[in-house]
């Protein structure tokens, strides 16, 4: 699998070529439709490039301040990318809705040409980063795909108005794609927030986590348990584990099946588990040293 920091570099050198081409196309052919996503692709370039540095970043060593290292960073781009992203396709709608009610003519061979240019990038781009873990990936992945779905509609619509004369389609396109963009990201946002919140992550259900815990022999009740994320990759989890007295005695092997257990069927690498015994529990603050 490809290094994720080179997959994020590789897509906002894609983008920062495409939106080059975008502009001069959106000026020469008169289209809202793609002078507005030139205006889109700009913000998501400038997005992409934080993003790379963030990714490269990320990857420095922890530090006795920095003791998780500086992962969050790839999440703490996330968010820009969502805020710039929203905000970008706000103002979109602000310069397209006037359009509807006043189109203008367009030049729709150019706006076919490229469109399919903008297919064939963006999918380079997407195919690059789908496989990615981190949840700056996954928004720029979503990101790269919405742009896909965008210039096939634009390339449906480009055919429309060079066939049938409509160039209210234009506005029409922007419209619908802004919107669309808007509902994909504010999805993306919401999970991306969630973790920057120490939230459980969605793939992770609490439920099962506990069951899986209790169902290890010796093993009675959990409770006073979280679980975050650093940035949508690395999990971590801390609890206080209930263990019956007789088995006490072995609590250093069932913190290792409690840890392998979280690591092989929760994807959970880094736990910090407390023991108690069935007399006492978190009310009484009673913690057995491990």
């Amino acid at each position: 699998m490809a290094d994720r920091e080179q997959n994020v570099g590789f897509a906002a050198s894609l983008n920062i070529f495409f939106t080059i081409i975008e502009f001069i196309g959106g000026i020469l052919t008169n289209s809202l439709a793609l002078m507005a996503d030139a205006l889109h692709d700009f913000a998501d370039s400038v997005v992409l490039i934080i993003s790379w540095f963030s990714e490269k970043q990320a990857k420095r060593p922890a530090t006795d301040r920095m003791t998780f290292g500086y992962r969050r960073l790839s999440l703490m781009s996330a968010v820009f990318a969502a805020i710039v992203l929203i905000a970008g396709s706000l103002f979109i709608l602000s310069q397209a809705i006037p359009r509807l009610f006043d189109p203008q003519a367009v030049n729709a061979e150019g706006m076919i040409l490229i469109a399919i240019i903008g297919i064939t990038i963006n999918g380079l781009g997407f195919f690059r980063l789908k496989s990615g873990m981190s949840q700056n990936e996954k928004i720029l992945s979503w990101h790269l795909l919405e742009d896909i779905i965008g210039w096939i509609v634009l390339l449906i619509g480009s055919a429309i108005i060079r066939f049938w004369d409509k160039p209210i389609i234009d506005p029409i396109m922007t419209v619908g794609f802004t919107l669309f963009v808007l509902w994909g990201v504010s999805r993306n946002a919401k999970e991306t927030f969630n973790l920057l919140l120490a939230g459980v992550p969605s793939y992770i259900n609490v439920n099962e986590v506990k069951d899986s815990i209790t169902s290890i022999e010796g093993v009675k009740t959990v409770h006073d348990m979280h679980i975050w994320s650093l940035e949508g990759e690395t999990d971590i989890l801390t609890a206080h584990i209930v263990v019956e007295d007789e088995y006490l005695q072995n609590r250093d092997e069932i913190r290792i099946s409690v840890k392998d257990m979280l690591k092989e069927k929760h994807n959970i690498d880094h736990s910090t588990l407390e023991l108690e015994s069935e007399g006492y529990c978190s009310d009484k603050k009673c913690i057995f040293e491990l």
